[in-house]
């Protein structure tokens, strides 16, 4: 990434950093906050990683969350979920017990509202600032710095972290209070599983229909029909390659979460529940670690 990085970066002051995980979103992110010229310290539960990172970007590892966040302006952190959250947020040698009062915490990963509004309410009651922050992009969007990222939490703290945070991002906005961010994201979840459903039945359909899918994209693609799934997935489903992009696993994680609020909220998500069946359909045929696109394969 450092040596082909396509991002130019808006000139902001230098500041002391953390980030927690480095996963395939994590990583490039911090890689971001590091070329764009902040002092980032950085931590990761399999610590080779870490090191792997310090050595690419010259930033420095800490041992635990507590330590990475120790003096640090903002600490950023991307991990699976709302446990994995929790563990390098609270207890001994979590991020809160490290940070210096009014220190601000922007957590990129996908998790639970309640999760968002309780790490919030747990920040604040130490003079801390909380901001739930989940991304939409995918790793192309973490690797190009081009991520959108949808957030809740207070408008200081929102407007204090932005300008860092658009190191890796192209879109950095505040949505609502504590939670919001997660909120958005699973509006943006619920999108893509029916989106690519649909995507899914229209190829197949073409393909016994006889007719040459690639060329069909190509003209509809210029029409109402066009998606950035369209775009962006639609060759690559013809050609029956799923290696890439947001794994099934994540998006059933994903689809969990929207379908535990939604019976919270009141909400009725047939279309959702539907497909999120779907995807444990292509689990039960291995592809636990297919892109989401795969939903295809059903339907052959």
């Amino acid at each position: 990434m450092s040596s082909t990085n396509p991002k130019t970066y808006e000139p902001t002051p230098s500041r002391k950093v953390a980030f927690l995980g480095l996963g395939v979103m994590g990583l490039p992110m911090a890689g971001h906050l590091a070329l764009a010229g902040h002092q980032v310290t950085v931590y990761n539960r399999s610590a080779a990683k870490a090191v792997a990172w310090a050595a690419e970007f010259g930033g420095t590892t800490a041992a635990t969350p507590r330590e990475a966040a120790g003096g640090a302006d903002i600490v950023f952190c991307c991990v699976g979920n709302d446990d994995d959250l929790r563990s390098v947020t609270l207890g001994a040698d979590g991020a809160f017990a490290g940070m210096k009062p009014g220190t601000i915490f922007v957590d990129h990963t996908t998790a639970s509202a309640d999760v968002a509004r309780e790490l919030y309410a747990a920040a604040k009651n130490l003079g801390l600032q909380f901001v739930d922050a989940p991304v939409s992009g995918g790793q192309a969007g973490a690797q190009n710095g081009m991520l959108t990222v949808m957030c809740g939490g207070d408008a200081a703290a929102f407007d204090a972290a932005k300008p860092v945070a658009m190191a890796f991002a192209r879109a950095f906005t505040l949505l609502g209070t504590a939670g919001s961010g997660q909120l958005a994201k699973m509006v943006n979840q619920i999108c893509i599983a029916g989106l690519v459903q649909g995507l899914s039945e229209a190829i197949a359909f073409g393909q016994k229909a006889g007719l040459d899918m690639e060329q069909v994209l190509d003209v509809i693609g210029k029409g109402a029909a066009q998606s950035w799934q369209m775009d962006n997935r639609g060759k690559t489903m013809i050609a029956g390659k799923f290696d890439f992009g947001f794994a099934v696993d994540w998006m059933r994680k994903d689809l969990g979460l929207v379908l535990d609020e939604a019976k919270r909220n009141g909400a009725r998500l047939p279309v959702t529940a539907l497909v999120d069946q779907f995807y444990a359909d292509v689990q039960a045929l291995g592809g636990q670690r297919w892109d989401t696109s795969s939903l295809i394969k059903r339907l052959k």
